[in-house]
């Protein structure tokens, strides 16, 4: 058995999470609902004029993680801070949490500070990001120790992480060094504008290196260029081993050697803010893949994991999820 489960790479980002109203973003030129990159003056501006935040320790693949260690799964997380105050708190959060986190941090004098995600929250519980990636941007090879990649049943790789100049680098040593010790390779597609940015990109990782595919629906109909979700889906299947690909209140579909399961969508009373809905999804499907279960389980585990998620502000489970799998008939 190796010391590790899932060892999750991505951009290390700090939350800064809000509700404002419709008005406050069309005044602030916000796009609702899409992942924005912006540069360290307009995160400060912004920073400044929203009201009252919660400051918690993000990133669609730290949040990933941060489940998985919270369902009791051995997990680590690799990702870029600077040494101040931003950085400790995403050091101390993830930890926490019971995630190994051994990054070295960029020195305090850094040119570029701890990357952070203002996620304003609308009335309606759509979710618009303003990510400043900061130091995360350099992740790079010199950042992959490959005896941790090595420990782990499963490398994660965050999509957004495709941005920095060396991450594609990174990304191959890691999967390189999990191969060479029998692990295995899982990609969160993670937008379709990053989609867009790196489908070539994405496309020879998957077919060469990646055994599981997560999606949502508009992402994987940009990765194959089609409005015909079906086609996209038996597209997906056909280039990876396991694709899990969700659709908002319609759950997910999980297809694996010619098998499709649907798996519906955990009820809940109100969605309140759809941030982590994804990486929720990816913490219950990977713990339950990790601990050997079937897959049709491990999309319901994702389900119910994203289900809690969604019914309060930020990306963190606020319930017990051990617990809340459990009362579902599963652990």
């Amino acid at each position: 058995m190796k010391k590790l489960q899932v060892v999750g790479i991505g951009n290390a980002l700090v939350d800064v999470l809000t509700t404002e109203t419709e008005e406050f973003l069309s005044e602030n030129g916000v796009d609702k609902g899409i992942m924005q990159l912006i540069d360290r003056d307009r995160a400060r501006t912004l920073y400044d004029r929203v009201g009252p935040a919660t400051e918690i320790s993000g990133g669609s693949a730290a949040n990933t993680i941060a489940g998985i260690a919270q369902l009791g799964g051995r997990t680590a997380y690799v990702g870029k801070v600077r040494d101040d105050q931003l950085g400790a708190i995403f050091a101390h959060d993830l930890r926490a949490q019971g995630a190994g986190y051994d990054t070295r941090p960029a020195p305090a004098d850094h040119a570029r500070e701890t990357g952070r995600c203002i996620v304003i929250v609308t009335p309606d519980g759509e979710r618009s990001m303003n990510t400043y990636l900061g130091v995360t941007e350099e992740l790079g090879p010199e950042d992959i120790d490959p005896a941790l990649m090595g420990d782990a049943d499963w490398i994660y790789l965050e999509g957004y992480r495709f941005d920095g100049p060396g991450s594609h680098e990174a990304f191959a040593k890691a999967l390189e060094a999990s191969r060479k010790a029998g692990g295995r390779g899982a990609l969160t597609l993670s937008d379709p504008f990053c989609v867009e940015r790196h489908r070539d990109a994405f496309r020879r990782m998957i077919r060469d290196d990646i055994d599981l595919l997560f999606c949502n629906r508009a992402e994987l109909l940009s990765m194959y260029q089609t409005d015909d979700f079906d086609a996209a889906l038996a597209e997906g299947a056909a280039d990876v081993a396991i694709l899990a690909c969700t659709d908002s209140a319609n759950g997910a579909h999980v297809m694996h050697e010619g098998n499709h399961w649907h798996v519906p969508a955990t009820p809940v009373a109100k969605v309140v803010d759809a941030t982590g809905a994804g990486d929720l999804f990816a913490s219950g499907f990977l713990w339950a893949v990790a601990e050997g279960m079937d897959l049709e389980t491990a999309g319901r585990a994702g389900c119910i994991a994203a289900g809690e998620v969604i019914t309060h502000i930020g990306a963190r489970a606020e319930t017990d999820l051990r617990s809340l799998l459990k009362s579902h008939g599963i652990g």
